[in-house]
């Protein structure tokens, strides 16, 4: 009996060393409720996906919340949103504590970001009598390119673009049937969501290379710097101790990558 309390207290004394508790300022800005609220973009099923059956999350995010929480200690609290636009454009409604964003500069106006912890390519499918061939030339006067409005990368393209057209719809589906019915010239997207997104448009070929790779890091409301300074360490040891790359190959996500 005696050994087993030993043993006991011992992996209780290592668990504590191994993560000491957050500090109470980041504690209150992270969970001010007492749980930690975590804004879940079910628009990308690289981080979260979602159970028709039982309505359970699982994914990237998922972990990666859980884990915080626990170093917190509290509860999860996860709130949906269906796109990365509505998660971003929540910040100010108080609604969630914590998310996992692309990381842009219009989004950093409201929010605090981690490092970048991912990274995820970005390109364009494009019919298969097409005549562009490359990345590089879709930025051309008269092309039409079609993307989901406020997703990290289109943000990123309307930013960027100097002659091509930008069509930005409602979300991902909405952008693919404007370019099935030949809408548009190009569809920009993240590379594992095209790939998926071409059996359904069996007459389209993705362009080689990408237009930018796509960091997402974890998101708090700016001015909670005790939180903010807490999740970059966070993520850093995330990074560091290969819990991010054990995640995404646990739950089997092809496309995603943790950052070197």
């Amino acid at each position: 009996m005696v050994g087993k309390l030993a043993v006991t207290f011992a992996l209780l004394v290592a668990g504590c060393a191994t993560h000491p508790a957050a500090p109470d300022a980041a504690r209150a800005d992270l969970a001010p409720s007492g749980k930690l609220r975590a804004g879940m973009n079910l628009g990308n099923a690289l981080f979260t996906t979602k159970d028709a059956a039982t309505g359970a999350v699982r994914g990237v995010s998922v972990d990666l919340m859980r884990e915080l929480a626990s170093r917190l200690g509290v509860p999860v609290e996860f709130v949906m949103y269906g796109t990365p636009g509505q998660v971003a454009d929540a910040v100010g409604q108080g609604a969630w504590d914590v998310a996992i964003l692309a990381i842009e500069p219009a989004r950093a106006k409201t929010i605090s970001f981690s490092p970048a912890m991912t990274e995820i390519e970005a390109t364009y499918l494009v019919p298969d009598d097409s005549r562009l061939t490359s990345v590089g030339q879709v930025d051309t006067a008269g092309i039409r390119i079609a993307a989901p409005a406020k997703a990290g990368y289109e943000l990123y393209l309307a930013r960027t673009l100097r002659h091509a057209e930008l069509v930005s719809t409602k979300n991902l589906a909405e952008a693919l049937e404007l370019f099935n019915h030949r809408k548009v010239d190009a569809l920009a997207g993240l590379r594992p969501a095209l790939l998926e997104g071409r059996e359904k448009t069996p007459r389209a070929r993705l362009l080689e290379g990408n237009f930018m790779i796509v960091n997402h890091g974890m998101a708090t409301p700016l001015g909670k710097a005790a939180g903010a300074e807490y999740l970059k360490a966070f993520v850093q040891e995330m990074v560091a101790t290969g819990f991010i790359a054990r995640s995404i190959e646990r739950n089997g996500v092809k496309g995603l990558s943790a950052v070197k």
